[in-house]
């Protein structure tokens, strides 16, 4: 039986679409239609039901996923334990991060990681907090560093540095030459928001539940998928923002935002969050005790 036509198996069992794994395995759908009905000759039998353009696992098909688990962990611990007496800490890693993060945060992490470690590779997903978390439950990566609070109990979340959001305004703005603001007064003003599902989005809705005040009193003028796209249109005059300190560091210094604190102050954990293995190869617990170690040793320094 072919590794390779388990490894595809595996991964359609696991995201459940033909057409997400070839995403993933980046071969094309047939050939990952083939794989499959190649291991369903070799079992004489369907591993998956095949109805209205949806597939579930048959019987036989969540058994062979249960086993596939176990052969690829069991081939996971056999490698690591080779690469510990040989002494070489090399492999891949998938590494997801939320987008605060992937820009301000992990690019100085990963580049002194690298020159520890340039046998390890890392591929990076960015996504919004919901999605991040979204790929560390269907295994699709090792590690995720997302910006809001984690609620899957079946998952192991570790704070590792704190972050502190400011409200962001134009020069000449009426909030811009105060030092201090209520957290209410941004229902004042047209409000440029990330998009549902952004960790930023979901800690300025909750602070704003905790001061009593509810979501429909924020007079929403914009949804924008990037911080980039946020901080222009503030810069433009069509709104206010709320966001990360750590991003405007360099409208800040040209003078083309102001920030401004707000009362109470938004601070909100980064943390790690992965999957509650037994076992992980050796490049995944270097890179989570390097990060442990990196965000200790800069927790007073600004990102970026």
């Amino acid at each position: 039986m072919s590794d390779r036509r388990l490894q595809v198996f595996q991964t359609v069992a696991r995201l459940l679409s033909f057409t997400k794994a070839a995403e993933e395995l980046h071969m094309t759908q047939p050939a990952v239609t083939f794989q499959v009905r190649q291991l369903e000759e070799q079992f004489n039998t369907r591993l998956f039901d095949r109805t209205h353009n949806r597939i579930s696992l048959t019987e036989a098909g969540e058994r062979v996923y249960e086993y596939a688990n176990q052969i690829f962990d069991l081939y996971a611990q056999m490698d690591n334990a080779v690469r510990e007496l040989t002494g070489d800490v090399s492999g891949v890693l998938m590494l997801g991060a939320s987008t605060t993060i992937a820009e301000y945060m992990l690019p100085a992490l990963l580049g002194d990681f690298k020159q520890q470690y340039p046998e390890i590779v890392i591929r990076l997903k960015v996504a919004n907090t919901d999605g991040i978390v979204s790929l560390v439950e269907n295994n699709t990566i090792d590690l995720g560093v997302v910006e809001a609070p984690v609620n899957n109990k079946n998952l192991v979340v570790e704070q590792c540095r704190m972050d502190h959001l400011v409200l962001i305004v134009p020069p000449g703005h009426e909030l811009a030459g105060e030092e201090t603001v209520p957290i209410s007064r941004i229902c004042d003003y047209p409000f440029i928001c990330r998009e549902e599902g952004s960790g930023t989005r979901e800690v300025i809705l909750e602070s704003l539940q905790q001061a009593g005040v509810p979501a429909s009193a924020m007079n929403l003028a914009m949804e924008l998928g990037s911080l980039e796209a946020i901080k222009g249109a503030v810069e433009a005059g069509m709104g206010v923002s709320v966001l990360s300190n750590a991003t405007i560091q360099k409208e800040l210094k040209l003078g083309t935002l102001v920030a401004v604190q707000l009362d109470p102050p938004i601070d909100r954990p980064f943390s790690f969050v992965h999957q509650k293995q037994k076992f992980r190869v050796r490049a995944m617990d270097e890179l989570l005790s390097f990060a442990r170690n990196y965000c200790q040793s800069h927790r007073d320094e600004p990102l970026g």
